[in-house]
């Protein structure tokens, strides 16, 4: 699976947070695989942790979007664009292994798919302001 792929299912279980309590991860996570059923053990483990890595970051995740936005803060964003800048964020600041550049762009691509219109240019902006 490609990582653009995996990133979409990781935005998935992150978005689904947002219904569900992080203390539901185990049981979601469970769910999404039995119905993707095409995901091999490497993506499954690689999916599974980052989500996990996310929903633990959450709270400094929200302060640093907070931080570097005028006028909207993380609890008046649409829930899509903050679950993308939420996984965005924190592959540029705690995944050494995704250059800022490239979680900026996915994230850009994830906004133009599942966000509104305003959605990439939003998603752009805030995120091109916490990579300064």
């Amino acid at each position: 699976m490609k990582r653009s792929e995996a990133r979409e299912h990781i935005f998935k279980m992150v978005f689904g947070l947002e219904f569900n309590g992080a203390g539901e991860l185990p049981q979601q996570l469970e769910l999404y695989f039995e119905q993707l059923g095409e995901a091999d053990e490497k993506d499954r483990t690689y999916i599974e942790d980052k989500a996990r890595a996310v929903a633990e970051h959450r709270e400094e995740i929200d302060a640093l979007i907070d931080a570097h936005t005028t006028g909207w803060k993380t609890t008046r964003m649409a829930k899509v664009d903050l679950t993308i800048l939420r996984l965005a964020v924190y592959e540029m600041k705690w995944d050494e292994d995704v250059p800022v550049s490239v979680a900026i762009n996915e994230a850009v691509e994830l906004a133009k798919r599942f966000g509104g219109d305003e959605s990439p240019s939003f998603v752009n902006g805030v995120l091109a302001r916490i990579a300064d």
